[in-house]
């Protein structure tokens, strides 16, 4: 089963204020022996951070032409901040690994499985 793992940081709310936001290189390595060991208990199809919403350009469908908005994005109040797409032998697996995430304070994660071709076979 694939699933992607959604990283929402806590310091990536309330956009204007964090404007300037640059992790702390000692997080960045945390997060690397993190990656490294999760990747030894599941296949790591792609992962990345992301930089935060002021780059950000979000395209929002309506009637008539598509509307284009240049970060940040004032009403959101989940941002994501990276993501893991692995293939993972189960949900609960999943849980577990994100329990031991080296996250901070009002940090959140997300776990979605993943649409696979046998799902559209049903």
């Amino acid at each position: 089963m694939q699933f992607m793992m959604l990283m929402i940081p806590n310091v990536y709310r309330g956009n204007k204020q964090n404007a300037g936001f640059v992790p702390d290189p000692e997080k960045l390595k945390e997060m690397g022996r993190f990656n490294e060991e999760f990747g030894k208990a599941v296949k790591i199809l792609s992962l990345n951070g992301l930089h935060p919403l002021q780059t950000g350009v979000r395209v929002s469908y309506g009637k008539g032409k598509p509307t284009v908005t240049q970060g940040p994005f004032i009403e959101t109040k989940e941002v994501l901040g990276g993501y893991w797409l692995v293939e993972a032998p189960s949900k609960e697996e999943m849980v577990k690994w994100a329990q031991r995430c080296p996250a901070d304070e009002g940090d959140t994660i997300e776990i979605r499985q993943i649409f696979g071709p046998e799902d559209f076979a049903k």
